[in-house]
């Protein structure tokens, strides 16, 4: 695939949340109609599909091609918890699904059909949607994913106050394995939307008939309920009057899951007017951009709903929108600098960092400070840890200095701290969209020639840890619930004395290498075969239960003239992911 990208001046619409769950239990709550489901076997979840709501309205914006649709439509989960484990052995192996049927303290498992599940964002084709006008006449006819870790609630009081699993369906090409989870007696959002697809309705009324795919209907034991939704669609203008069907103001215009990319997209589209986020609008024009550009405060891990590919005005759980996010505080760190002498036991846990090919590889012309004339290599990265540790590391800043010592941290099997080693330093960022305390040399990046020589090394090696992308969850001591997840506050302040940063178990943190320093200036290099090398620790300041695993390598095959620069990238064993 040849991928070569103008990316200035796209103007895309900001999504706002849409309903919130509390409204399922009315409806679920009542007596069973035509189509419901036989008592299930003990162990066996019972699933029906509900609509929290009779109608509902959606906004189209002047300029935009289309809306984005929240129906309110759920899956309603009793008797027992939904649960999938999804997994892959490598890239050259295919995706497994196994559904995990707990009864008590016996625990079995079934195989889904061979290639039901394509990617870590959710069921295929689960949902079917038809929408008539108000004549009658269908006008859409779509079939969208469903992802088990969507926003969800409560359907009675009597149900588990929390969700054990995790928040989001991972959207990164190259993760290695999921879980995805509906606890008993809670509902999960069915909505699954493509932001760079809306749907392309003219303001009016229409109504809305949804129903779940037949082989997902037999998989589960769903009734064949097709619940049927008013829509009413009105036009806003950028003055913000309201068209069709009443006045301005956001109506359910996002809560919707991303395409799965990472397997899907990672747009920054929405982001105008959040923190740190000024001048990062129109970043789209067809490339697809990680949780955070060059390392810009995001939001925190979202529900799969408001996940950070297409991200929402308002996040976490609050008055009007329970929507499963959260927005973390800062970490707090040790109160105090380690004291004795540096040491870490031999058998002590530790973590280990993997990088990941690169992906979302584009020939741009550059962002933010670009020179005329230069073309670059823009491209995502991704290193994780696998395991069994999470990543701790501590900064502490002698008064005045403009760096911080950093410390990694290690701990024993039952959380009692047991070490620590010297691990570099922090320094803090003051540039617009990073404003916050990098750790030094967690990562490298580097234009590899065909005799994988070096040619051309990117400016960044220091970063804000965060838990951006769930690659692996099946590995042992994977935390579901990452706790730093927020960027704008997991990193500190300008004035903070102290910071904790971590990677957690299973987590991976994406960065996009789009700005002139950070991508590759490929700026009069011949056309061919190069490879881009991402490297994890590769100062060696970290501990890891294992190093080998450090370094990937993508192959990318340049072509074009200067000014129109060409990227082919080959896929990497089964992992077709451009």
């Amino acid at each position: 695939m040849t991928r070569s990208q103008d990316r200035k001046g796209l103007k895309r619409a900001a999504f706002a949340a849409g309903a919130a769950l509390t409204v399922v239990a009315a409806v679920a709550g009542s007596a069973p109609g035509a189509g419901a489901a036989p008592a299930s076997p003990a162990g066996t979840p019972k699933l029906k599909l509900v609509a929290a709501s009779k109608a509902v309205t959606a906004d189209r914006y002047e300029g935009n091609s289309g809306v984005y649709l929240d129906l309110g439509t759920y899956v309603t989960v009793d008797n027992a918890p939904l649960e999938l484990k999804v997994t892959r052995k490598s890239y050259k192996d295919p995706i497994v699904a196994q559904q995990i049927l707990r009864n008590g303290s016996k625990v079995t498992t079934k195989t889904l059909p061979a290639g039901l599940v394509k990617d870590f964002s959710g069921l295929p084709d689960f949902l079917e949607v038809s929408i008539k006008n108000a004549a009658g006449v269908e006008v859409q006819k779509s079939k969208s994913n469903f992802c088990l870790n969507n926003a969800s609630g409560r359907l009675r009081p009597d149900a588990p106050a929390t969700s054990h699993y995790p928040e989001s369906c991972s959207t990164n090409p190259f993760t290695l394995g999921s879980v995805w989870g509906v606890e008993k007696g809670w509902a999960a959002n069915t909505s699954a939307f493509d932001y760079d697809r809306p749907v392309d309705l003219a303001a009016g009324e229409y109504t809305v008939k949804v129903g779940v795919a037949k082989k997902y209907r037999d998989l589960f034991g769903i009734p064949d309920d097709r619940p049927t939704i008013a829509l009413t669609v009105r036009e806003i203008s950028d003055g913000g009057e309201g068209g069709a069907g009443g006045g301005g103001g956001a109506g359910l215009t996002a809560h919707g899951a991303t395409t799965g990319g990472h397997g899907a997209s990672h747009d920054m589209a929405g982001m105008e007017g959040m923190k740190g986020m000024e001048g990062m609008a129109g970043m789209g024009g067809g490339h697809h951009y990680g949780p955070r550009g060059a390392d810009a405060p995001t939001p925190s891990a979202l529900s799969h709903a408001l996940e950070a590919r297409g991200l929402a005005h308002h996040l976490g759980d609050g008055s009007g929108h329970t929507d499963g996010s959260r927005v973390a505080p800062a970490l707090r760190s040790a109160t105090k600098r380690p004291t004795g002498r540096a040491g870490v036991p031999a058998n002590v846990p530790k973590p280990d960092l993997r990088s990941l090919p690169a992906w979302d590889i584009a020939v741009t012309d550059g962002e933010d400070g670009d020179v005329a004339g230069k073309d670059y290599l823009a491209f995502s990265a991704n290193v994780w840890n696998a395991g069994p540790a999470p990543l701790v590391v501590d900064g502490f800043r002698k008064p005045g200095a403009d760096l911080m010592d950093s410390y990694q941290y290690f701990y024993d099997a039952k959380g009692k701290q047991v070490g620590y080693a010297p691990a570099g330093t922090m320094e803090w960022d003051p540039r617009i969209g990073h404003e916050h305390w990098h750790f030094t040399d967690f990562a490298s990046y580097r234009l590899l020639a065909a005799d994988q020589k070096e040619i051309v090394k990117s400016g960044k090696e220091a970063f804000c840890l965060a838990n951006t992308d769930a690659i692996d969850y099946t590995v042992k001591n994977a935390n579901w619930h990452p706790y730093n997840t927020d960027l704008s506050t997991a990193c500190g302040q300008q004035n903070s004395i102290s910071v904790r940063e971590v990677l957690d178990v299973g987590s991976g943190d994406t960065y996009t290498q789009y700005r002139p320093g950070q991508s590759f200036d490929i700026t009069g290099l011949p056309n061919g075969t190069y490879y881009i090398q991402v490297i994890a620790n590769p100062a060696n300041r970290l501990q890891e239960t294992d190093t080998k695993n450090n370094v990937s390598l993508r192959k990318v095959v340049l072509g074009g003239t200067d000014g129109a620069r060409t990227v082919s990238v080959p896929p990497v064993d089964l992992i077709n992911a451009p």
